[in-house]
């Protein structure tokens, strides 16, 4: 049993076996490339099961919407790492003994060596001739008249860079897995669209293994401006994201970021993801009731032509009741349009902004405990016929107002300005861009680097012989060890 167990571990820990993981490693993460993960984005995962309904049971049960946090990807994870720990450290260790010990003895036949001279000239000593070599950093030893010189380790060490840089990002991925957070927040201007860092008030997010809603740092974050700037063809320019933070002692300071500059706090990072804007929007139902919303429009194309609902549930509940009589507004928006057709923005920022609207009456469906997206009406209430269109679409511009069949009253206030952010943490990056630093200068120190071996053996009538071996390729020795020949020729004794 010993034997079996030794010789499973000899196969895990050879450089074969981790290279061979290391791929099933590259192939386990595709599918969380492909697939929606809940961890980033449940909505999408949700979508997916709607979109396929026998087939994303079965893949929900082989984990593949929790790929980076199944099983099968942990097994290949922790077998890569186990294999690199076991593959390395003997490795290093025999590297380290290499760099202590001096180099070996001569052979007795130099001429039997790939580069090889006699016979030549030499008017010093061994120990001038091995300082000599040590100018050019060979590491050279001296046995009476024989020196012996090797050079090249680099080679060696940065193979060694290289794969304990990979064993570093392993570990920094880890710790982001375990010990990291990520969320997403969708943030209105004003004070009433303000957040608190906290997982109640985020629209999605995912917590590490080790991470839980106590954990997060407190702060709160609002949206005081957003200005961006655009060339006359639509194209941005800028973004930035002015706001106000507060912190649990009730300081609050004014705070800047924009895409490639984002918010940095203590223990998360906030990140600027997109923009757009939201219709404010005042529904006066039959009882006279004025009801204001503030609806945010999510861009159909780069010119911010964008989409969205504005919903009323509590209206006109005193006048008809229960439910039948909700109002909801499905709406386009467009910052810049002239004249119709009124199907798309000409330009990106608010030069003339209309907003057209479809009314609807009846049952949202908001009670049915089904989730749905606050950005469009449940289209399974429009087929049923419980939620139907009333009159004809209305195009407004700011200020204006639309009479609904039944004397009601919608007016467009105008428009705020909203910004996604991505609030994240992760523990391991600064060990992940470390480790990545040293895996490239491990590359190039083992594409750099050329093992070889040279001797110089002193003979009694003042002559030398010599030979040289390179131990890896390198095309560039036999001109270097010329050269090494016509330097020793030179070489005078102290």
């Amino acid at each position: 049993m010993p034997s079996v167990i030794r010789n499973a571990w000899r196969q895990l820990t050879s450089m074969r076996t981790a290279l061979v993981l290391l791929f099933l490693l590259a192939v386990a993460a595709v599918p969380g490339s492909v697939l929606p993960q809940r961890a980033v984005n449940a909505e999408r995962v949700r979508q997916y099961f709607a979109d396929h309904p026998s087939l994303a049971p079965v893949l929900d049960r082989l984990w593949a919407f929790d790929v980076f946090s199944s099983p099968w990807f942990s097994a290949i994870y922790l077998l890569l790492f186990a294999s690199l720990i076991g593959c390395l450290v003997p490795r290093l260790r025999d590297h380290v003994r290499a760099l202590r010990a001096v180099p070996p003895d001569a052979p007795k036949r130099l001429d039997r060596l790939p580069q090889h001279a006699d016979g030549l000239a030499f008017d010093g000593d061994p120990a001038a001739l091995a300082a000599a070599l040590r100018k050019r950093r060979w590491r050279v030893a001296v046995r009476g008249q024989t020196v012996s010189a090797e050079k090249g380790y680099l080679k060696e060490t940065g193979n060694l860079i290289f794969h304990f840089a990979l064993l570093g990002v392993l570990v920094g991925v880890a710790l982001g897995s375990w010990y990291g957070w990520q969320a997403n927040r969708l943030l209105v201007a004003g004070p009433e669209g303000a957040f608190c860092n906290t997982i109640q008030q985020f629209d999605e997010y995912g917590l590490g293994a080790r991470v839980d809603g106590a954990d997060l740092p407190p702060f709160c974050l609002e949206l005081i401006e957003f200005q961006a700037s655009y060339l006359d063809s639509g194209q941005p320019t800028s973004f930035l994201a002015k706001g106000q933070l507060s912190n649990p002692d009730g300081a609050a300071r004014p705070v800047a970021f924009s895409v490639n500059s984002p918010l940095r706090l203590a223990g998360a990072n906030v990140y600027l993801l997109g923009n757009g804007y939201a219709p404010v929007l005042r529904y006066t139902d039959r009882a006279g009731r004025s009801q204001t919303t503030v609806a945010p429009f999510l861009p159909a194309d780069n010119l911010m032509t964008s989409q969205g609902v504005a919903a009323f549930p509590d209206a006109n509940r005193e006048a008809g009741g229960d439910t039948e009589l909700q109002v909801a507004f499905e709406g386009l928006y467009l910052p810049t349009v002239e004249a119709p057709p009124f199907i798309r923005s000409t330009h990106p920022a608010e030069k003339a902004p209309a907003l057209m609207l479809f009314a609807y009456r009846g049952d949202l469906g908001l009670d049915a405990g089904i989730p749905q997206s606050v950005y469009t009406l449940d289209r399974r209430q429009i087929d049923a016929g419980r939620l139907t269109q009333v009159g004809e679409a209305a195009v407004l511009r700011v200020g204006e107002s639309m009479t609904l069949d039944d004397g009601t009253t919608v007016e467009f206030l105008g428009t705020r300005r909203w910004v996604t952010l991505s609030i994240r943490h992760d523990p391991g990056e600064r060990v992940v861009l470390v480790s990545v630093a040293l895996l490239m200068v491990g590359l190039v120190g083992s594409l750099v680097g050329k093992r070889r071996r040279v001797w110089f053996r002193i003979g009694p009538s003042g002559e030398f012989e010599a030979g040289g071996l390179a131990r890896t390729d390198y095309p560039g020795f036999p001109k270097e060890f010329a050269d090494l020949l016509e330097e020793a020729r030179h070489v005078r004794s102290v």
